[in-house]
């Protein structure tokens, strides 16, 4: 939607909604007929539906209290549909491509689909008068990430569509919006109610929907990766991320992970979980409460909605450029040879780091650590800058190691494809990680005695195992749906109708 309303000046010229509604019906969810075999369980089977109530689909027992929000979707397979549609013209230059008879291919498509959720801090409306009332969004979006067809007699199912920009808000489809704020789980959970139940059904069941001119039948896979480790441990029943099991992927504690860095394996599911929460429920051994927790592991609420044991690429590199920043702070203060420096000293550091860093690298301090600062910090210049406040030769040169290392280890989880772009530095991703653990705990021993933040956890541990099972890491990780959150703000600063009925549909 956001390309079609771009007007020949290059000056985006957004439309009242409903000018775009009858130009672009066929671009909106709702527009084209479809069924699916056997009929989705408990979801209506009228295919032209627009935008819906968030709430709808939603059974209000006598307990609950009523949900105070105000939300809006498509419904989960009429977004779907559109989605395909939109790519009709690749489907159909994928399977000439690859010499399919078209005729031949009208059964066996998989269709994968990344889903991502994020929310959002303040977007209230800045320019009434009055205090800003903390207003939060949560954004829920899905991207087709590829469409696969297992020919017949084939054994390798063929991909024919694979989406190559998958961190662009371009390919990132928003499905329900709602204004709740993310750490209010009942919330959160009774209003993606709904998306999880047809999400389920989805996947017992077929969609049959013509593409080029012929009826064609597509499954669909669904993998939950668009998420933060916050959201993440909100979905699947964890600690909140301070808990002593540091990890949303295996069992390690705090503790364990700073002593052995590098050697883990991932071992939590959905379905674990699962069989966690039941165990912390009934506590079939009659544990005490600590006994219990150290048996799930963390688990102490129920797993909500299925999500795919992974790392979140934009949040590592934010997680771990939080932690050089505060790494060099400590480098220009010595503490490897202070004890216990008072607040004072920390803050005329930190003073000295962000000077020197906008003198040299033109970087401005922020509040909180964003991927733009992230990226700018994590590069060799911004170490030479912070070497000149380092006295120690020795310390500088560890500095710089433990920098050059890190911009070996990076591209393997941000790139779309390592193997292809990257092959070498996969190939040198343990032996860098052990060699980046070995400087951690012995050069900078005063930090990682005892505690390691998590994403530096799964940076050493869990990227190469991830790699090997997905492929990618960096494809999966949640910056379209990031980029769609500023679109959803600006939007709604500027372009939605000003009254909270029509907001969300315009921004939907």
């Amino acid at each position: 939607m956001y390309r079609t309303v771009k007007a020949t000046s290059g000056r985006q010229i957004f439309q009242p909604l409903h000018t775009l509604r009858a130009a672009e019906k066929e671009l909106l969810p709702g527009y084209h007929p479809f069924e699916w075999q056997p009929a989705l369980k408990s979801v209506s089977t009228s295919c032209h539906v627009g935008i819906i109530d968030g709430l709808s689909g939603w059974v209000a027992s006598v307990d609950d209290s009523p949900t105070d929000t105000v939300t809006r979707r498509f419904r989960y397979d009429v977004a779907l549909v559109s989605a395909l549609k939109d790519l009709e013209e690749e489907i159909m230059e994928g399977l000439r491509e690859r010499g399919l008879e078209d005729s031949d291919c009208t059964s066996g498509f998989s269709v994968m689909i990344k889903e991502s959720c994020d929310g959002m801090g303040d977007v209230s409306e800045k320019h009434g008068g009055g205090p800003a009332v903390p207003e939060k969004a949560v954004r829920f979006s899905f991207t087709i990430m590829s469409v696969s067809i297992q020919a017949e007699g084939e054994d390798e199912a063929i991909t024919i569509f694979q989406e190559p920009k998958p961190n662009s808000e371009m390919s990132c489809k928003p499905l329900c919006l709602m204004f709740v704020d993310e750490s209010d789980h009942e919330m959160l959970t009774s209003v993606l109610g709904p998306v999880k139940a047809e999400r389920n059904a989805m996947k017992h069941s077929r969609l049959i929907l013509s593409v080029g001119g012929l009826s064609r039948s597509f499954r669909f896979h669904f993998r939950g990766t668009g998420y933060d480790e916050k959201m993440v441990r909100e979905m699947e029943g964890l600690e909140a991320s301070g808990s002593t099991y540091i990890c949303t992927l295996c069992d390690s504690t705090r503790a364990e992970a700073s002593h052995n860095m590098t050697l883990h394996s991932v071992t939590r599911s959905h379905d674990e979980n699962l069989e966690r929460y039941e165990l912390w429920r009934t506590n079939p051994y009659s544990e005490s409460a600590e006994e219990l927790r150290d048996r799930v592991k963390g688990v102490s609420a129920k797993p909500f909605m299925e999500t795919q044991p992974t790392l979140d690429a934009l949040h590592c590199d934010i997680g771990n450029a939080t932690e050089f920043y505060k790494i060099f702070q400590d480098e220009i203060g010595e503490v490897y040879h202070k004890a216990n420096p008072s607040r004072e000293q920390r803050r005329s550091w930190r003073a000295a780091l962000d000077k020197q860093l906008r003198k040299k690298m033109k970087l401005k301090p922020v509040m909180r650590m964003n991927g733009n600062y992230a990226r700018k910090l994590m590069t060799r210049e911004a170490v030479e800058a912070v070497c000149e406040l380092v006295r120690s030769e020795e310390r500088q040169e560890a500095l710089r190691e433990l920098m050059g290392l890190y911009i070996q280890m990076k591209p393997v989880w941000r790139s779309t494809c390592p193997a292809k772009e990257c092959p070498d530095q996969l190939c040198r991703y343990s032996f860098n990680s052990q060699r980046f653990a070995e400087l951690l705990s012995t050069v900078f021993k005063y930090r990682y005695d005892g505690k390691i933040t998590n994403y530096l956890h799964k940076t050493l541990a869990h990227v190469p195992e991830i790699v090997e099972r997905d492929g990618s890491i960096g494809a999966w990780a949640s910056e379209g749906n990031e980029s769609g959150n500023k679109l959803f703000r600006r939007f709604r600063k500027m372009n939605a109708r000003q009254s909270k009925t029509f907001e969300l549909e315009d921004v939907l």
